[in-house]
C-alpha cells in the first residue's frame, strides 16, 4: 500500500523558484483553513473580471487581479480587486504625501495625537501593534485611533476624506470584535461616500460567521443582493467555510449547491474549504470525489485553452493542473486523516513533480501521518530531507515527533527532540510539555516529570487539568501517596481546578482503592463549591471498588438535599456495583426509582439485578423483575433472555427455558453460541436427543466452533444410544481442532466399555490407541477414565487385584503409575494380536 517516499533533491527547483513557499517557522496545526491565513499565487495567468460594488446603488468596475502573498496559506481577501494600483508598500512617494498631510493634522490637533499615539513625525508609538506596523502609511495610525476612540467619527476625522477602499477592507479585517467591526462597516454605509464592494461584504461575512451571528449574515447576504453586489468566488468560499466551522454543514453544503446552479465553478480555494469541510465531518470519500471532480474540469479547461499556460505538467496522456503548496498541504492532510497512506504518499511526489518545494507544514502533515501508520524509517527520511532542503522543524515538528515516539514506547528518543526543539532556540508550547508529562505519568517515570513540572513553573507556564490529573495517578500507581496529595492539594489551594479536575482526582483516588484520599478529594470539591453530579457518581464508584455498599448508597440518597439531581450514571453505577455483590434486594428499589425517574432507556440496568438474583438461585425474583420490564415497556436484549434460559436449564426446567427462548425468537432477536449452549445442556440433563442434536446443528450453522462443554453433551448422548459412528466422528472433529479434553477422552473410553466393543472384533487395539492419544495431547485422564481403562484389563484376563495394584502405583506417584498403565495396556494389546496371527 505504501509509495516509498522519494525525496531526492533533484526533484526540486531552485529554492527561489516563484513557486517556493518559505517554511512556516509558526507552530501551526497540520491541518489549517484557506480563509484563516494567507496563500501564494494559485493561479499565474487571470483575466479581468468585473466586481460589482456599491456606493449609494451605483456600480463600478475594477481591474480583478488575483493578490500574491509570500506565505502559503489564503487570507481572507483571497480575490482582491486591484485598487487603483493603491499599494502603501510599493508607492513610497504617496506614502510620504499621506505621512505629511497626517503631520499638518496633528500639529493643528495634538490631542488627537496623543490619543492616537503617534509623534508630530507621524509615527507610530511603541504600543502600536508590530503587525499594524507592517502595512505602513497612515494604516497603524488608523488602527490606533479605533482602538483608543469609541467614537468613530471622531477616530476617523483626520483621515476622512481621503480613506482608500484597500484601507477600508484593512480597518475591517483587522477589528478583534465582530462588534465593533460592523459598527465600523455601517458607519461606512451612513456616510454614504464611501464604496462598499464585494470584498468588503466578504470581509463582514467572515467576521460575522466566525462570531456565529447568522441571522446577521443572512441579512448581509440579503443586503447583497438588493445593492446589487454580485458574490464571487471567494464570497461561496467564505460562507461555506464559516458555517462548516460554525458546525452547520448542512448550510455549508447547501452554499456549495448555490454555486452549482449559478454555475459557477468553484477556484482553487474554494475548492480547497470545500475538502476541508468534507475532511471535518469524516467524509474523506467525499472530500476525495470533490477534489478529482474539480481537478478533471480543471484540466479540460486547461487543454481547451488554446496558448500553453504556465502551470500545466503532462504526464502521460493527462493533465496535471499546479496547485498551490497550501491545496497539496490540504490534500496530503485529508488522505492521512482517511488512513490513505499510499495516496497522502502520491500527492507529495506529484507537488515534488511539479516544483513545489515542501515547507513546514508539508512535512509536519507527513511525519504526522507516516508516524501514524508506524513508519518511523519514513519519519527519519523526512526530518533527513527537511534538513537537506534547509527547512526548519517549528515546534509543531518537534510536538509530533515526541508524541510518535511516546506513543512507540522509545521515550529515550522523544525526551531527545524535546532538548533539540530547545537546542534549535524553539520555545516548548504547553503541548510539547504537556506530551512528554503524560508518557512520564504513565511510566511512573516521578523525577523526569518533576524536571519538567518545575521548569515550566520556572517559565510561568500553567499546567492543564488533564495533565494534572494525570501525575496525581503517576504517584499513586508509583507508591507515593503523600505526594499525591500534595500535587491535588496545590492545585485545589490556587482555585485552578474545575468540576470537571475534581472529578477526575477523585476518579484517581477511587480506581486504586484510595477511598480515603478520595473522600478528602470529594469534601474540597465541597469547599470549593464545585459538587455536580460527576463528583457523586465517581465517588459512589468509588465506595463500589472499597467494598463500602452502604456509603455508596448513602451518599446517593444525599445528592438531592445538596440540589443534585441523579442522572443516568448515577443509578446504573449503584445498581451495577449492589448487582456484583450479590445484593439484588438492595438494588431493586434503586431500579424502581430510576424508572419513576425516567431514566432508564435500556435493559442492561434490568439485566444486573435479574443476573443477581439468578445467581443466588431466586428465580421467582428474576421472573418478577423481567414481568416488571415488559411492563414498562423496556425490550429484553438477547443477554436478559440467555440469562434466564441458562437460568432454568440449569434446574432441568424445560417449560420456561422453551417459553423465554420461544419469546426471544416473537421479539424479532436471534439466539446466539451461549444460549444455544445452554439449551444443549438442558436437552442433555432431560434426555431430549433429538432437540439437543438440532440444536448443535444450529451452532455449527453460526459458523463457530461449539465450546467444549456442548461437544461433551452431545458425546454422552452418543454414547447412551449407542451412536459410535457419530460419536467417533464428533471425536476425531475435536481432536483436529484441539478442543478434545480429558472428559472427551473419558466418554469415548466409557462408551467404548458400556457397549463392550472392545471386546469385539478385535478393538483392544482401540483402547491402547485412544489412550496413547490422550497422553501424547498432555490430556491427564481421570479416575473415570483408569476405571474404563481396568475394567478392559479384566475382560482381558487380567486378574482384579493386579488392577488394583496398578491403581496403588498411580496414586503414589502419578509419573510411574502412568507408565505402569501404558506398560499393561500394551502387553495386554500385544498378547492379543499375537493370539490373533496365530489363529
Amino acid at each position: 500500500m505504501y509509495v516509498k517516499l522519494q525525496l531526492d533533491t533533484g526533484c526540486f527547483h531552485i529554492l527561489c523558484s516563484t513557486k517556493t513557499s518559505p517554511p512556516n517557522n509558526v507552530g501551526v496545526s497540520v491541518s489549517v483553513s484557506p480563509l484563516d491565513k494567507q496563500t501564494e499565487p494559485i493561479y499565474k495567468h487571470r483575466s479581468q473580471t468585473l466586481i460589482q460594488s456599491s456606493n449609494v446603488g451605483g456600480v463600478k468596475k475594477f481591474n480583478g487581479v488575483h493578490k500574491r502573498y509570500d506565505s502559503d496559506k489564503p487570507s481572507v481577501v483571497v480575490h482582491e480587486p486591484e485598487l487603483k494600483k493603491q499599494n502603501f508598500e510599493q508607492n513610497p512617494d504617496r506614502d510620504k504625501r499621506e505621512n505629511s498631510r497626517v503631520d499638518s493634522r496633528i500639529l493643528n490637533k495634538r490631542d488627537v495625537g496623543v490619543k492616537f499615539g503617534v509623534d508630530v513625525n507621524g509615527k507610530v508609538h511603541a504600543k502600536c501593534s508590530t503587525k499594524w506596523a507592517n502595512y505602513g502609511g497612515c494604516i497603524p495610525s488608523m488602527l490606533q485611533a479605533l482602538d483608543t476612540i469609541k467614537d468613530l467619527d471622531e477616530a476617523f476625522q483626520p483621515w476622512a476624506d481621503t480613506l482608500s477602499n484597500k484601507e477600508r477592507s484593512i480597518i475591517l479585517k483587522e477589528q478583534s470584535s465582530w462588534e465593533r467591526a460592523l459598527e465600523i462597516f455601517e458607519w461606512f454605509k451612513r456616510k454614504g461616500c464611501y464604496e462598499l464592494n464585494v470584498i468588503h461584504y466578504n470581509i463582514m461575512l467572515r467576521i460575522l460567521g466566525k462570531a456565529r451571528k447568522w441571522s446577521y449574515v443572512e441579512s448581509l447576504w440579503d443586503e447583497m443582493g438588493i445593492k446589487g453586489i454580485a458574490p464571487i468566488n471567494s464570497t461561496y468560499g467564505t460562507l461555506i467555510d464559516v458555517y462548516s466551522k460554525g458546525g452547520r454543514k448542512e448550510e455549508a453544503v447547501s452554499w456549495l449547491e448555490r454555486m452549482k446552479r449559478l454555475e459557477m465553478e468553484p477556484d482553487e480555494v474554494t475548492m480547497g474549504i470545500v475538502v476541508q469541510m468534507y475532511k471535518k465531518a469524516g467524509e474523506f470519500q467525499k472530500a476525495e470525489e470533490f477534489f478529482k471532480k474539480w481537478s478533471s474540469r480543471e484540466s479540460l479547461k486547461h487543454e481547451a485553452t488554446i496558448k500553453p499556460m504556465i502551470g500545466r505538467v503532462k504526464r502521460g496522456s493527462q493533465t496535471h493542473v499546479c496547485l498551490s503548496s497550501y491545496t497539496y498541504n490540504t490534500l496530503i492532510d485529508t488522505y492521512g486523516k482517511a488512513g490513505q497512506l499510499k495516496e497522502a504518499s502520491e500527492i507529495l511526489i506529484q507537488m515534488l513533480r511539479e516544483g513545489i518545494v515542501p515547507n513546514t507544514v508539508t512535512f509536519n502533515t507527513m511525519i504526522h501521518i507516516c508516524g501514524n501508520h508506524d513508519q518511523l524509517g519514513e519519519v527519519a527520511l523526512l526530518m533527513k530531507k527537511m534538513e537537506e532542503l534547509k527547512c526548519p522543524p517549528d515546534t509543531r515538528t518537534y510536538n509530533i515527533l515526541i508524541s510518535l515516539h511516546a506513543k512507540h514506547d522509545d521515550i529515550a528518543t522523544a525526551a531527545s527532540y524535546f532538548s533539540k526543539m530547545k537546542q534549535a532556540c524553539l520555545e516548548p508550547d504547553p503541548v510539547s510539555y504537556r506530551t512528554l508529562l503524560y508518557a512520564y505519568s504513565i511510566r511512573h517515570m516521578v523525577s523526569e516529570a518533576e524536571e519538567l513540572i518545575s521548569e515550566m513553573d520556572g517559565r510561568g507556564l500553567e499546567t492543564d487539568e488533564y495533565t494534572q490529573s494525570a501525575l496525581t495517578r503517576m504517584y499513586i500507581e508509583a507508591g507515593m501517596l503523600e505526594k499525591s496529595w500534595l500535587w491535588f492539594r496545590r492545585f485545589h489551594l490556587a482555585g485552578n481546578l474545575s468540576s470537571e479536575g475534581y472529578s477526575a482526582n477523585i476518579d484517581a483516588y477511587g480506581e486504586r482503592g484510595h477511598v480515603l484520599e478520595a473522600e478528602r478529594a470529594f469534601i474540597c470539591c465541597q469547599e470549593a463549591k464545585k459538587l455536580t453530579v460527576h463528583e457523586y457518581n465517581v465517588m459512589i464508584k468509588a465506595y463500589g471498588i472499597g467494598k463500602n455498599y452502604d456509603k455508596a448508597c448513602q451518599l446517593f440518597d444525599s445528592m438531592k438535599s445538596h440540589g443534585v439531581v441523579p442522572d443516568n450514571c448515577s443509578y446504573n453505577s449503584l445498581i451495577q456495583i449492589l448487582a456484583g455483590a450479590d445484593l439484588p434486594h438492595m438494588a431493586r428499589p434503586y431500579l424502581r426509582m430510576m424508572q419513576e425517574a425516567e431514566l432508564v432507556s435500556d435493559c442492561i440496568p434490568y439485566c444486573a439485578v435479574i443476573s443477581s438474583f439468578v445467581k443466588l438461585g431466586h428465580l421467582e425474583m428474576a421472573e418478577g423483575l423481567y414481568k416488571e420490564m415488559i411492563q414498562f415497556n423496556v425490550e429484553p436484549d438477547v443477554v436478559v433472555y440467555g440469562v434466564l434460559i441458562n437460568a432454568f436449564a440449569d434446574v432441568g426446567s424445560v417449560k420456561e427455558a422453551v417459553t423465554y427462548f420461544d419469546a426471544m425468537k416473537s421479539a424479532g432477536l436471534s439466539a446466539n453460541a451461549v444460549i444455544y449452549n445452554s439449551l444443549i445442556k438442558l436437552y442433555t440433563k432431560v434426555g431430549y436427543f433429538k432437540e439437543a442434536q438440532e440444536t448443535y446443528e444450529l451452532i455449527q450453522s453460526l459458523e463457530v466452533h461449539p465450546d467444549v462443554y456442548t461437544s461433551n453433551c452431545m458425546l454422552d448422548l452418543y454414547s447412551e444410544r449407542s451412536m459410535v459412528r457419530q460419536a467417533e466422528e464428533l471425536f476425531e472433529n475435536l481432536k483436529r481442532i484441539g478442543d478434545a479434553n480429558e472428559f472427551t477422552y473419558a466418554m469415548m473410553l466409557i462408551m467404548y466399555k458400556r457397549n463392550g466393543l472392545y471386546a469385539l472384533d478385535g478393538r483392544y487395539k482401540d483402547v491402547l490407541g485412544t489412550f496413547k492419544e490422550m497422553i501424547d495431547a498432555a490430556i491427564h485422564p481421570d479416575d473415570c477414565t483408569f476405571k474404563s481403562l481396568g475394567a478392559v484389563l479384566m475382560k482381558r484376563g487380567v486378574p482384579k487385584r493386579a488392577v488394583k495394584k496398578l491403581e496403588i502405583t498411580r496414586k503414589k506417584d502419578a509419573e510411574s503409575g502412568l507408565q505402569a498403565w501404558m506398560s499393561t495396556l500394551s502387553s495386554v494389546v500385544g498378547v492379543y494380536e499375537d493370539d490373533e496371527d496365530d489363529a
